[in-house]
């Protein structure tokens, strides 16, 4: 059964940084695309940001530039650096598969609020 932990959220004033880490049970070594996705209350679950194996990353148009997602397959971890964050950013951010498999983790909750 594949577990995926997410952690390093919290809350932080617009402007403030910070850098999420999702670990997997299994190796992602293998897994061609990995990714993180949030979900705001009352919002769908939205894709942020994607890596390849070999490095090439996307992302949704409103963190351009100010995210940075980076995988390390040795560590089957997938990290997400945020900085110059705003209210809106404010959600549970959670790493998966893209496109994302069954097993989700717990999530981290992000809020961004002076």
């Amino acid at each position: 059964q594949v577990r995926l932990v997410e952690s390093g959220g919290g809350l932080v004033k617009p402007g403030g940084s910070l850098r999420l880490s999702c670990v997997r049970s299994g190796s992602i070594a293998s897994i061609y695309v990995m990714g993180w996705y949030r979900q705001a209350p009352g919002k769908q679950r939205e894709w942020v940001a994607s890596i390849t194996r070999g490095g090439n990353t996307n992302y949704v148009d409103s963190v351009k530039g100010r995210f940075t997602i980076s995988r390390d397959n040795a560590e089957n971890t997938v990290y997400l650096e945020m900085n110059s964050l705003k209210p809106e950013d404010t959600a549970v951010y959670y790493c998966n598969t893209v496109p994302w498999g069954a097993v989700w983790g717990q999530g981290t909750q992000v809020t961004v609020s002076s």
